[in-house]
Parts: structure tokens; sequence; C-alpha cells
């Protein structure tokens, strides 16, 4: 793999990592979030302090040669770190048994980068390796050990992470479930990865060259292994955000002609600021159903409940179920209301009313359900039927 390969995922990365940072900076004390920018954060520094041209830039600025070595393991090690804490957060449970179960792993891991440091100090690396140095280095003593410390730290971190998203997976359905396997898949890949390294090391103990798993084969799967569980990591977040967004969209749409219905009554100046096309999803539902609330309390003093009972006694007569009964009544009352409120247009009812009651005498109903029968025109027409008030009753 040639610089480009390792350089366009940690820039892929490092551009997640940013869109993420103003969220971090607003939520700081949010684990999960934390998390997320953690893992982001290592995955990049691995890919761009792994690549060929960066390992020679930093062994020539430290002085010390293949110094990358150490600090590429490290980096590696804090990423395994960085993806169990992140499950382990992102799973949920008691606050205090996560934060437990995260300064274990940190801890642990912690304990490991050491270990590499130290042992990297207690070795000898005369020559320069930019992509070979495990099998270069294999019979190496303390570096031999370092490159064995290093392989096991990873590979059982891609072991625990498939234990574990296998026995979460079990658990729950969904996009969350898809995402447990793609990210099992992934660090299927990982395994792969330490397990070619362990090959080719194993091989050069017993004086056989297979150097081409680590060399050739290795970089291949561990890039396979982060984009395929970044993808598993992604999916359930992004997909769990696309459906909240669908079903805001969803109960606006809903409650169009609810809406539509007071919005013939609604001042001027509120009819003319309108739904503004960039406001977001859940600023466009809140400021629809605040519409509709202020609409329904400004009809109150032409409510008439006598429309309500008979609009519901015909609607159970027909045999339709409570719920929908109430709803067609609350229909037929509100379209009563906006006819009597249009025919007095000085508002001298509502001047000579100083209740401040609830938009319904029977308190305040599903607004979808009331919207939805005024899309039925068949119904709206017979509720609107049952409700027309005369106008010598508004005055």
């Amino acid at each position: 793999m040639q610089g480009t390969s390792y350089y366009i995922p940690a820039a892929a990365m490092a551009a997640a990592l940013a869109f993420k940072v103003p969220s971090l900076v607003r939520a700081w004390r949010d684990p999960l979030l934390r998390a997320v920018c953690a893992l982001l954060a290592m995955a990049g520094l691995v890919f761009f302090f792994a690549a060929p041209p960066t390992i020679a830039k930093v062994n020539r600025l430290t002085g010390v040669t293949n110094f990358s070595a150490p600090l590429v393991y490290a980096l590696l090690s804090g990423f395994s770190a960085s993806c169990l804490v992140l499950l382990v957060n992102w799973r949920g449970g008691p606050a205090e048994r996560t934060r437990r179960i995260s300064r274990r792993w940190i801890a642990g891991y912690g304990v490991h980068i050491v270990l590499l440091v130290v042992l990297f100090a207690l070795g000898d690396t005369p020559v320069e390796r930019l992509r070979d140095l495990d099998t270069y280095y294999a019979n190496t003593p303390y570096i031999r050990e370092m490159i064995v410390l290093y392989l096991t730290g990873v590979t059982v971190a891609g072991m625990t992470m498939n234990f574990l998203c296998w026995r979460w997976a079990l658990q729950v359905h969904g996009w969350l479930r898809t995402g447990l396997l793609i990210i099992m898949l992934g660090y299927t890949f990982n395994t792969a990865y330490g397990a070619a390294k362990f090959a080719a090391v194993f091989a050069r103990w017993a004086g056989k060259d297979w150097d081409a798993l680590s060399t050739d084969l290795a970089p291949i799967l561990a890039s396979l292994g982060a984009q395929i569980s970044a993808v598993g990591f992604c999916l359930p977040l992004v997909c769990q955000r696309l459906a909240d967004t669908w079903h805001i969209w969803a109960s606006y749409r809903q409650l169009g002609p609810l809406w539509r219905e007071l919005d013939k009554i609604a001042p001027a100046h509120v009819r003319a600021v309108g739904n503004l096309w960039w406001s977001s999803a859940e600023l466009s539902l809140t400021r629809r159903e605040s519409d509709i609330h202020d609409g329904l309390l400004s009809l109150h003093p032409y409510f008439d409940h006598d429309v309500h009972a008979r609009a519901l006694a015909a609607a159970v007569a027909a045999g339709t179920d409570p719920e929908q009964a109430q709803a067609m009544a609350d229909a037929a009352m509100v379209v009563s209301a906006v006819r009597a409120r249009v025919a007095d247009p000085e508002g001298k009812l509502l001047k000579s009313s100083d209740t401040a009651e609830s938009a319904t005498a029977e308190g305040t109903r599903d607004l979808v359900r009331i919207s939805a029968v005024l899309r039925e025109a068949p119904v709206a027409a017979a509720a609107s039927g049952h409700a027309a008030m005369p106008e010598s009753e508004v005055h």
C-alpha cells in the first residue's frame, strides 16, 4: 500500500471528527460523544502515522531509527481501547458501571502502551524499516517481545469486540443489529490482520519467509477492517436520525388539514410568515403545532358542544370505534367553530369572552386523528354537516 492508501482514510476520519467537534464542545460531558470523537481521532492518527512517508519523516525528525514503530503500535493500542470504550458507552446501562468498565479498558491499554515503549527502549533497531519491521526484527531481543505484545493487544481487542457485538446483537433488532453485525465483519478483518502478522513472525522464528503476509496482505486487511467497522458504527446512528426526521415530517404533513382549516382564521401577519423552507423538521413541526394550539384556543368561545354531541352520537351509531368517533366529533366542532368565527369578522363573541380554558371542553385531543378526519373529504363533509351552526347562534 502506498502513502495515498493511508492518507485518504486518515483525511476521511479527520473530516468526520471536524464535523463532530462543535457537538463535542457543546456537550463535553456526554461520554458517548467523547468516545466517538476519540475513536475518530485515533483511527485518523493510526492511518496517518502508519503511512511509509510519515514513518520516514518521523524517524528523521526525532533522530531515532524506527521511532515510528512504538508510536504506531501505541496508536493501534489506543485505537483498540477507544473501540471498546465506544461500544461500552454505546450499549449504555448504569452510568457508574459504564464508567468503571471504560476506565478498566483505558487503564489496561495504557499499561500496554507503556510496556511497548519500554521494550523498544531496551531493544536495538539500527536499520530503518518502513514496511517490514515486524518480520525484519522478529528475532531481535525485546523488539520481538514488543511485536508480540502489540499484536496480542490488537487481536484481543478484535476478539472482544466480536464477542460483545454478537452478544448485544442477539438482544436487539433493526438497524442497530445490522450495524453490530457489520462491526463484527470489520473486526473479523482486524483479527485476520493480526493472524497474518503472527503467521509471518512465526514463520521467521521457524526460519521461513512468509513476509508477504505481513508486508502486503496485513495492511489491506487492516484498512478494510477499519472502514467496514466505521460503517457499522455510523449506520445505526444515521439511520435512526433519518427515521426520526421522517417521522417528524410525517407528523408535520398529517397535521396539514387541521392547520389549513385553522389558517382560515389566522391573523394576516401569522399567515404571511408561514413555514420557512430552511427550517429543521423539529422546528417546522413545533411551529405547526403551536399554530394549531393557538388557533384552537382562539376558537374556544365558538365551540358548540351540542354539535360535538350530535357528531359523536352519529359516529358511534355508525359503528365507529370510540377514539375515531371522538376525533370525528372534535373535527365537526372545529369546522363549526371556524365557520362561526368567519361569520363574526368583528370578533364580538371573542371580545366578550374572558375564558381561558383548553381548546376543547373534553380536553386536548389527538391532533393527528382530528386532522386525518378533515383530510377525508366525505367524512369531513358529513362532520361539517352535523356541525353546521346557524348564524343566529353565533350572535
